[in-house]
């Protein structure tokens, strides 16, 4: 067994190397659903460290207005996310406004609640594929259109080219009653996270996914404030639900921390979802 002595530490400390964090200055994101919720709140924070960015959004007066605001280095696309030509469209618009495309962060997305079976009939196909497809295909295709460009970008001193960053949601992991279409398509966000980053190693392209619990959207707005409560109180701690800027802050860590790559992270509180 190796002794740590006091010469071996100061070794230790002469040779030592302080990493320098990833610089988010100067880069460019591309964030979907960016106009508003967790993205808005992943867009201005990015934007405060100095990176120029790019909304792609259905909701384009919005994220006009969130791009005035911020004053400079933001511009936004109207996209749906399930178009592949709009898509395009936004990686199009970041390449002609900024040269290149080196963080994607995917937010757009959205919930349903219905049972496999109920009294009036089965679950609706349709609605299953529309979920699935919003939340998993989409994602993936603005994964594959804008890796495509990130591949070209100049690396760092570690070979980084790109960072993707996913949303699922912890409903992946512990899906509630009715939640069949939603939990099924933020699991297959969670599955492809650590291929994606093995297919995108060789170009330096890191890949990792975020699944937030209960957070304040305009999506859980609509709860009834006693709803709200109940699931405030599951959490362990601390008891409330997550604000978007700490969804951001997840956003900012994993950008700037160049050995995170492949990982899912559950931003919870400790939560972990009941049945109903």
């Amino acid at each position: 067994m190796t002794t740590f002595t006091k010469c071996n530490y100061i070794g230790f400390k002469k040779i030592k190397k302080e990493r320098i964090r990833v610089k988010i200055e100067g880069k460019t994101a591309l964030v979907t659903g960016g106009a508003s919720g967790l993205g808005e709140a992943t867009v201005k924070r990015l934007h405060a460290q100095g990176a120029n960015i790019v909304i792609a959004d259905m909701k384009k007066e919005v994220g006009d207005a969130v791009c005035t605001a911020l004053g400079s280095r933001a511009v936004c696309a109207e996209v749906d996310v399930t178009n592949t030509e709009t898509v395009q469209s936004a990686v199009d618009l970041a390449m002609k406004e900024f040269g290149a495309i080196h963080i994607l962060v995917n937010c757009a997305g959205t919930g349903w609640i219905q049972k496999t079976v109920g009294k009036e009939g089965p679950h609706d196909l349709d609605v299953f594929v529309k979920i699935v497809n919003l939340n998993l295909v989409a994602t993936f295709d603005a994964v594959r259109l804008s890796a495509f460009q990130m591949q070209n970008n100049d690396p760092d001193e570690d070979g980084e080219r790109g960072v993707i960053i996913n949303t699922a949601s912890v409903a992946a992991f512990d899906g509630q009653m009715g939640q069949v279409a939603y939990a099924a398509s933020k699991a297959g966000v969670v599955g492809m996270t650590l291929v994606i980053a093995r297919d995108m190693a060789r170009s330096g392209v890191r890949c990792c996914t975020i699944a937030p619990g209960t957070f304040e959207t305009s999506l859980t707005s609509l709860m009834a404030p006693e709803a709200k409560e109940i699931l405030a109180q599951q959490t362990p701690f601390p008891k409330r639900f997550g604000r978007a800027d700490e969804f951001a802050m997840m956003v900012q860590q994993i950008i700037e921390n160049s050995f995170m790559n492949g990982e899912t992270i559950r931003l919870d509180g400790a939560i972990r979802m009941p049945m109903k």
